[in-house]
């Protein structure tokens, strides 16, 4: 379902049952909670059985309570303000153990977005980094933390890369002026989306050249402008981003882009290593 779900909630409101209407009243009311409530809990915020949530959902047509319930959640993500997140975070772990909830939430993100990922678009979006004239990485905020890693090692892969400097909206465009079609952009971006990446990432598509999203679901503003997406399942905990999925795509995208430069990346590892035991860059642990 590609509408908004609470445009559909208020249009269906007049055909709904008493039960139903109170379900449909409370997301309208409260989604930032309800898109993360389990049907049980739904159900007995608002004093209906579980299985009048699970009919409400079948009624706004879809195939199940968990599939209304990621339409929610995809809906808000984008929408909430970071006080916000903080309100759901509580109702989300309640007294439970924060560490296990996270750290078991990362799990799943991680299996999700190994089920989800497009291989094709994987595969592609390897060969044209590889080939590029110029690989262009942007990633704001947040999303900074995934392109500054991936900038330190495609730096170690590549001498033709260039991390983009977004301070002001003139610096990003002014980094990217000499973008062209043999050149690749790579945008990373997770919600709340940044306009500044978008922005760019749309410039560099109106230049001709190859366009490169990480970010976390066909519904990001980044899609429909990129030659290859490259999803990973991102999630909030509290104000904080958890980007664990989204790193751990960006470690197998390092890997694949080695592998193809394998005998110049082991070329480069051997007069590195000698520069850094030279000039001591790292501690010699004893043994």
């Amino acid at each position: 379902m590609s509408r908004d779900i609470l445009s559909v909630i208020r249009e269906n409101m007049p055909t709904f049952s008493k039960g139903q209407r109170r379900i449909a009243n409370y997301i309208l009311e409260s989604y930032d909670k309800a898109a993360f409530m389990t049907a049980s809990k739904l159900g007995k915020t608002v004093d209906v059985s579980e299985s009048t949530v699970v009919r409400f959902a079948s009624e706004l047509g879809y195939d199940g309570y968990p599939s209304m319930q990621r339409s929610l959640q995809k809906m808000i993500r984008n929408r909430l303000t970071s006080v916000q997140r903080i309100e759901v975070s509580y109702e989300r772990f309640g007294d439970q153990d924060v560490l296990s909830s996270v750290l078991h939430s990362d799990i799943e993100k991680i299996r999700v977005t190994l089920e989800e990922v497009d291989r094709e678009s994987f595969d592609k979006a390897v060969d044209a980094i590889v080939s590029a004239r110029r690989i262009y990485i942007i990633g704001v905020r947040s999303a900074a933390s995934i392109a500054t890693f991936l900038h330190f090692y495609f730096n170690l892969i590549f001498d033709n890369v260039v991390m983009v400097a977004a301070t002001t909206a003139s610096e990003v465009f002014e980094n990217l002026i000499r973008v062209e079609k043999e050149d690749v952009v790579i945008g990373v971006s997770f919600p709340r989306y940044s306009s500044c990446t978008v922005h760019a990432i749309n410039f560099a598509r109106n230049q001709g050249a190859t366009t490169i999203s990480i970010t976390d679901s066909e519904a990001s503003p980044l899609v429909p402008i990129s030659t290859y997406t490259l999803t990973a399942r991102s999630d909030m905990a509290s104000f904080v981003d958890s980007l664990v999925a989204p790193l751990s795509l960006v470690n197998a995208l390092l890997v694949a882009v080695s592998r193809k430069k394998n005998e110049e990346l082991a070329h480069t590892f051997q007069k590195l290593e000698k520069i850094w035991d030279e000039y001591e860059v790292y501690e010699k642990v004893q043994e």
